[in-house]
């Protein structure tokens, strides 16, 4: 591949140094690179009009989160990204800054992998209607925000009645997303490129709520119960902890496997473990 495209988190490389040594490495090797800037909010989003059609990889430069962003907001392109890391070491992002040139010529002489990883889907159901759909690559999360007040709902898989839960909230995971809130929440490591779905509650309280681990073929409808005083203030659903929705008491959330993938191109021989023991001995 020689026709590239950078997204580059500008609170990252906000002189645009290594944006543009990047380019400058590319085209004097022959090939083709130009770029946009986001920010870490919400309210910043990657412009797709802007990446040429003959992309043939996208450099997500900034962390986990950027590459993320990246992802969910480019998932019809089909385009493999590639993270080069700033700050901490990412579970997603692999390129180190002092890498990027070894790294380059190896992506241009065809040497990488692709890591296929499953992505999840969700509607939300008022009186019968969609209101909202989202996809997400990490997670998918239902909680009480603002007020620190419990969340009470039910969880139904592929029409069968689980749980009830009274809760901060809950988390459907995918296996990229397991290493995230998922874990902070006392949920299960996952290999990445399984093939399942994890859900867990947040501060449940009761002592026998566990993580569930799903086939990626189920179905989970989350139904949202009143919370006594008729409030229907500070509930929402997040994908990757943004692109929020507000919910209200009787709304249904289903959440579904996606059809659509994020491809992870891959350099490193560093195995998903190494990274996870890395990772954890810096924490």
């Amino acid at each position: 591949m020689n026709k590239f495209y950078l997204i580059t988190n500008y609170e990252k490389d906000s002189n645009l140094s290594i944006t543009n040594k990047i380019i400058e490495y590319i085209e004097s090797h022959g090939g083709s690179a130009s770029y946009q800037t986001i920010f870490s909010e919400e309210r910043s989003k990657v412009d797709e009009s802007l990446i040429p059609n003959e992309v043939e990889c996208i450099l997500v430069l900034g962390g986990d989160g950027t590459l993320i962003k990246a992802a969910r907001e480019l998932v019809h392109r089909n385009v493999p990204l590639i993270g080069v890391n700033f700050g901490y070491l990412g579970y997603l992002v692999e390129i180190e800054i002092n890498d990027i040139e070894r790294t380059l010529d190896k992506l241009m002489d065809n040497r990488y992998q692709l890591e296929r990883r499953m992505m999840i889907a969700a509607n939300v159901n008022r009186n019968g209607q969609v209101i909202h759909k989202g996809v997400a690559l990490n997670d998918i999360s239902v909680s009480r925000n603002g007020r620190l007040k419990v969340l009470n709902f039910k969880v139904y898989v592929n029409g069968q009645f689980i749980n009830k839960y009274s809760a901060d909230g809950i988390i459907v995971s995918t296996p990229t997303g397991s290493t995230a809130y998922n874990l902070s929440a006392g949920g299960p490591i996952v290999e990445p490129c399984a093939d399942i779905i994890v859900l867990t509650p947040i501060c449940p309280h009761t002592l026998n709520s566990r993580s569930i681990v799903l086939s990626a073929d189920s179905v989970i409808d989350i139904e949202i119960l009143s919370d006594r005083t008729e409030n229907d203030d500070f509930k929402n659903v997040n994908y990757d902890g943004s692109d929020i929705c507000e919910l209200m008491t009787n709304d249904v959330i289903t959440i579904s496997k996606s059809d659509m993938y994020t491809n992870i191109a891959k350099i490193s021989k560093l195995s998903f473990f190494e990274t996870l023991q890395k990772k954890m001995n810096n924490i």
